[in-house]
């Protein structure tokens, strides 16, 4: 399986040695791309579950180990609770018509941010799916949903400090890891790369603890354009970089 898929890389003319572990999208401008078209900004949200059922697909089949993409933020409550509830209504139906996707690719699932004001109806089918692929081995799929990071950070603070009162843990060994350990994210590796359509150059409170280390890629097409091509061309221009983590470039390189 690792040979068919290194294969279907190389096809597609992407270095299967160059490629992400974990990629990260913030899916941008759904709205924007309904308006453009005369139509109601809730029709974008709609064509935009093509986009990410072509690109987890996608993702599947190059090998990567990780994607997330950013859903909901804590702060879209905002919204006009019109749009929010269309907005649940489709989740709870995505979530239903992709459990046959998530079963034949071997996907393991795994939804982040806080549950609270979601809907009974959806948090049942969040819980089916995430049992459903439980022991799943393919590539894991994070949907990050009424998800804010600064608070994610805030919980994991409290989590750390709750050990500390209770003797669990002394403060002298909170250290990344245990740091990374308390958060919703623990387990997974940090995105290697993050890409924002819509041309948004921001990363909206999305994992901040995370990205520290990750390559950043912008498109100004907006996610319902979003396609196979447009991640290949992110692909390709991560596997051109070098990285570094702060560290000096290889020699002949520009440090």
């Amino acid at each position: 399986m690792e040979s068919e898929r290194a294969e279907y890389a190389r096809s597609v003319g992407l270095d299967p040695h160059r490629l992400p572990n974990h990629v990260a999208i913030i899916m941008d401008g759904n709205g924007r791309w309904a308006q453009q078209r005369g139509q109601r900004r809730v029709e974008g949200h709609s064509h935009g579950v093509t986009s990410v059922r072509t690109t987890i697909e996608e993702c599947c089949r190059l090998g990567l180990s990780q994607l997330t993409l950013y859903c909901l933020s804590s702060e879209n409550w905002k919204r006009p609770r019109e749009e929010l509830d269309f907005l649940l209504a489709l989740l709870q139906e995505y979530l239903v018509s992709e459990r046959e996707m998530l079963s034949r690719e071997n996907i393991r699932f795994h939804v982040i941010g806080h549950r609270d004001g979601l809907g009974e109806a959806v948090l049942e089918e969040i819980r089916f799916n995430e049992e459903l692929t439980r022991n799943n081995s393919g590539m894991g799929l994070c949907l990050a949903i009424n998800y804010g990071a600064r608070q994610e950070i805030l919980d994991a603070c409290k989590r750390l400090a709750s050990q500390v009162v209770r003797g669990e843990l002394s403060i002298g060994s909170i250290d990344e890891a245990a740091m990374s350990g308390a958060l919703e994210t623990a387990g997974m590796p940090d995105p290697d790369l993050l890409i924002r359509t819509a041309g948004e150059m921001r990363v909206s409170n999305f994992l901040l603890w995370q990205i520290s280390y990750a390559e950043i890629w912008v498109t100004p097409c907006r996610w319902p354009e979003f396609d196979i091509g447009t991640l290949h061309m992110a692909l390709r221009d991560y596997a051109g970089r070098e990285r570094r983590f702060g560290g000096l470039a290889a020699p002949g390189g520009v440090a």
